[in-house]
C-alpha cells in the first residue's frame, strides 16, 4: 500500500484560512477606511464601522456595517446574515428611499458598495463551493506559505484562484483570480498584518489581523485599499444589534 502523504490537503489548509481570516474571536468590532483608487490615482473614501459576531454553535455568522462618510452614503447601513453552505441573507437600508432591501442570493459576486471586492470577499466563501488543490509551498515576503489552487465547482466570474497562505497563522497573504481566458483578472494582497492579544495568562489570545489589504482590479487598473482601525474581538456584541430595526435605528453604542 501507498504511505500517506503528511501534511494538511488544500481543503483543510483552505478550512484554517477561512477560520484565521473571518472567524478570529467570538466577535469583533472595527473602523473601516476604503479607499476606492482609479488608476489616474484618483481617490474616493467611505468610513465605516464593521460589526461581526460568530454563531458558537456551527459556521453561522452575523455583520452589520455601517457607513459613516462620505455624505451620499451616510447612514447606508448593511446586514448579512451567513449560512454554511447556504445562501446567506443581506439586507441594506438606503437612506435616500429610508427603506431597507432585500439584497438577492446571486448577488453574492458583485460589487461591494462600488469596491474592487465582492459581497463574497467581505463575509467569505463556501469552502464547498470550489475544489481547492495544494500547488506547492512557496514565500511571501518572510512569510512561509502554502499556494492553494481553488476552482469554483459553478461557473462565475473567476475560472480560479491562487492563494498564499501563511503556514503559521493561516491569513492569506497573497491571492490570484484568473478569469475565462486564463488572465490574472483581480490581486489581493495583505499589506500589513497586525497581532491582537486579548486576556492574560492561561485565557491569553492571539489573534493575527490582516489591517491593511487591497483589492486591484488587473484589467482596469483600478483598485480598493481597505484599512481597519481600532480593532476589538471579544467585546460581547448582543444578538439584538442584527436585525433590520438596526438598520433604521443602529445601535449608538457600538457604532460611534
Amino acid at each position: 500500500a501507498q504511505a500517506q502523504r503528511e501534511g494538511p490537503t488544500g481543503t483543510d489548509i483552505v478550512e484554517r484560512f477561512q477560520q484565521a481570516f473571518y472567524y478570529a474571536g467570538a466577535d469583533m468590532k472595527a473602523r473601516v477606511v476604503m479607499d476606492l483608487v482609479s488608476e489616474s490615482g484618483k481617490k474616493r473614501t467611505r468610513g465605516l464601522t464593521m460589526l461581526r459576531k460568530n454563531d458558537l454553535k456551527s459556521k453561522n455568522q452575523k455583520y452589520f456595517m455601517y457607513f459613516h462618510e462620505p455624505g451620499d452614503v451616510r447612514r447606508t447601513a448593511l446586514l448579512v446574515w451567513k449560512y454554511d453552505e447556504r445562501d446567506d441573507d443581506r439586507w441594506m437600508f438606503i437612506p435616500a428611499i429610508n427603506a431597507v432591501r432585500r439584497i438577492a442570493a446571486n448577488d453574492s459576486r458583485s460589487s461591494f458598495v462600488g469596491s474592487d471586492f465582492s459581497y463574497e470577499d467581505v463575509s467569505g466563501r463556501d469552502v464547498s463551493a470550489d475544489t481547492h488543490t495544494l500547488l506547492r509551498e512557496d514565500r511571501v515576503g518572510d512569510a512561509d506559505c502554502y499556494v492553494v489552487q481553488s476552482v469554483p465547482k459553478t461557473p462565475i466570474d473567476y475560472t480560479k484562484k491562487l492563494s498564499w497562505i501563511d503556514k503559521k497563522s493561516f491569513l492569506p497573504r497573497k491571492e490570484e483570480y484568473y478569469d475565462a481566458q486564463n488572465q490574472l483578472a483581480r490581486l489581493f494582497t495583505a499589506d500589513r498584518i497586525q497581532v491582537f492579544t486579548i486576556g492574560v495568562g492561561d485565557a491569553k489570545k492571539e489573534y493575527p489581523t490582516v489591517v491593511k489589504r487591497t483589492m486591484a482590479n488587473v484589467k482596469s487598473g483600478h483598485r480598493t485599499e481597505v484599512t481597519l482601525s481600532s480593532i476589538e474581538y471579544d467585546v460581547g456584541l448582543e444578538d439584538g444589534i442584527f436585525t433590520e430595526r438596526s438598520l433604521e435605528t443602529p445601535p449608538q453604542k457600538w457604532i460611534q
